[in-house]
């Protein structure tokens, strides 16, 4: 008797980022077959706006989707799930899904108030002052990143707006209704970002009354998710029939709850070795995020969390990063009077920028880069610190610069700049330290942190060994493995991300000498930055 041949199945991830929409096709082993991107429009105004349009977003995570399925050479009657993750950006959509103006274009398809936005920075400071218990558990203070500070800034200053919207969805959250029709938020972006109790399976009335919002209280929370489920489950029907045709997809392919982007990045990288609870996610990307798992819930100042079931279901979660990371650094180098001149540089080699002064540096750096930023340091705080100071108010330093003109000089300040980067991720390591929260090593992963020369870096300025897996895309495997639970390939995430989460190379860091000079330059980038909170306003 022949053997059964069995019809292989394949799931995709969709990662919407702050540039780009990317979908990717894996295998049940985890393997990525083809990966497609379409680069998406950014809106920036006066204000510290920055907006963009769900509708574009959608039409290129279609467009994406296809080609990485045509490129794949798959069959989409194989595709048998579908996961979604997301920046953590506001959509604001009116009667009928129609987008709604969040801003002074008063451009309808300018609907989305991005994540990185700080037009909301004094709604955030009057929430954090009032001091709400559910402030407990984003760390003590709220952020203007966060969604209730900005749907505040729309019910003061968008009034019109805010009574119009019939739906606030958080961007992984409006991309899984698209798909499905589901108005079922995940618990990720509701319990990161909105403050949903998801220990407590509910949403605080007082808090919303206290702080002015207490209309959604009112409504039952209908506008922000009255159905919330974790990352994962399985959606309404699958894909509808009109998504599925733009997508390019069977009518009813699984779709899972969504994820915040960075938590993608952590469900795709830290299931090796001890697991979730040993490893810590580490996105540096254009912003940088941490994420902490623990088995009870642990309280630290300045770091968002506790956060019932946000990434790994049935875990903790603590939340860390800065705003701007490898922004930050774009922004640092860009400073510089040889920044032109090395930037053509960089294009005649077919490379970025900061990976040709990474290349550099590292041809320049022997066993001890700080050698090469010796009295140069760098806090790269240029759009504040998310965690643990949890300040929106700081700024980038940058102390110790001389009258070099030449790529050289670049190339140090550069160096500096991902060692204040390293510094900044050291600090929430120890916050969380102090708070009895453990970890043994921070797993990559990120566009900004490619290299190995980087990642050795970042190991040397943290103190903790930092390891790559063996996923290409590690966001995207995450996204897929959302995709590949809701369609009962496995039984849940954790099984999942064991499976399907490998080691490639571990960077440990460096000790003698080297670590000597990394804790007298820490202890210079914390003077720094309170002597930057001593200054301000000056």
């Amino acid at each position: 008797m022949s053997e059964e041949v069995q019809t292989p199945r394949y799931v995709i991830g969709v990662d919407v980022g702050t540039g780009s929409a990317r979908a990717g096709v894996f295998d049940l082993g985890g393997r990525m077959l083809a990966s497609a991107k379409r680069d998406i429009s950014l809106y920036r105004e006066a204000g510290s706006i920055v907006e963009q349009s769900s509708n574009e977003i959608w039409q290129a995570v279609c467009e994406a989707v296809r080609q990485s399925v045509r490129d794949a050479g798959v069959a989409a009657k194989n595709v048998v799930g579908l996961g979604f993750d997301a920046t953590c950006s506001l959509v604001v959509l009116g009667d009928q899904g129609k987008p709604l103006p969040v801003g002074p274009s008063e451009d309808p398809q300018r609907n989305i108030i991005v994540w990185m936005d700080h037009r909301a920075v004094a709604q955030a400071d009057r929430i954090n002052a009032l001091g709400h218990e559910v402030l407990r558990y984003v760390g003590g203070r709220i952020s203007p990143e966060m969604e209730t500070p900005k749907l505040l800034w729309l019910k003061e200053c968008r009034p019109e707006v805010f009574e119009a919207a019939w739906q606030f969805f958080d961007l992984a959250d409006f991309l899984t209704w698209r798909a499905t029709g589901d108005l079922s938020r995940s618990t990720c972006t509701v319990t990161c970002k909105w403050t949903y109790l998801a220990h407590e399976k509910r949403w605080d009335p007082t808090y919303f009354e206290e702080i002015g919002l207490g209309t959604l209280a009112d409504e039952g929370f209908a506008r922000i998710g009255q159905a919330i489920v974790e990352p994962g489950s399985a959606l309404g029907g699958g894909l509808t029939p009109a998504a599925a045709a733009e997508l390019g997809l069977l009518p009813g392919t699984a779709v899972a709850a969504g994820l915040i982007d960075a938590h993608a990045g952590g469900i795709g990288t830290v299931g090796f070795g001890d697991g979730p609870t040993a490893n810590l996610g580490y996105v540096f990307g254009t912003s940088s995020c941490t994420m902490t798992s623990t088995v009870e819930p642990a309280f630290v100042q300045g770091v968002w969390g506790p956060y019932y079931s946000a990434m790994v279901p049935g875990l903790w979660l603590n939340e860390g990063g800065q705003s701007a990371a490898g922004a930050a650094i774009e922004q640092l180098i860009s400073f510089h009077p040889a920044a032109a001149q090395a930037l053509q540089s960089a294009k005649e080699k077919g490379q970025s920028l900061p990976v040709m002064l990474a290349d550099i540096a590292a041809s320049k750096a022997g066993t001890d880069p700080t050698s090469l930023v010796q009295g140069l340091h760098v806090v790269p705080e240029f759009l504040g610190n998310r965690a643990p100071l949890a300040d929106p108010h700081a700024r980038g330093l940058i102390a110790g610069m001389d009258m070099e003109r030449d790529i050289d000089s670049l190339v140090r300040l550069y160096v500096a700049g991902l060692y204040g980067i390293g510094y900044g991720l050291r600090q929430i390591i120890d916050a969380q330290t102090q708070a009895g929260v453990e970890i043994s090593s921070v797993v990559i992963s990120g566009g900004a942190g490619q290299q190995s020369f980087v990642r050795q870096l970042l190991a040397d300025a943290c103190g903790k060994p930092i390891v790559a897996t063996i996923a290409d895309e590690p966001v995207l495997l995450g996204a897929a493995i959302l995709g590949a639970v809701a369609s009962g390939c496995y039984l849940d995430v954790r099984e999942a991300m064991v499976m399907l989460t490998k080691v490639d190379e571990t960077f440990m860091p460096s000790a003698g000498r080297t670590a000597e000079s990394h804790l007298r330059r820490y202890d210079a980038f914390k003077a720094l930055q309170q002597l930057g909170q001593k200054v301000r306003g000056c």
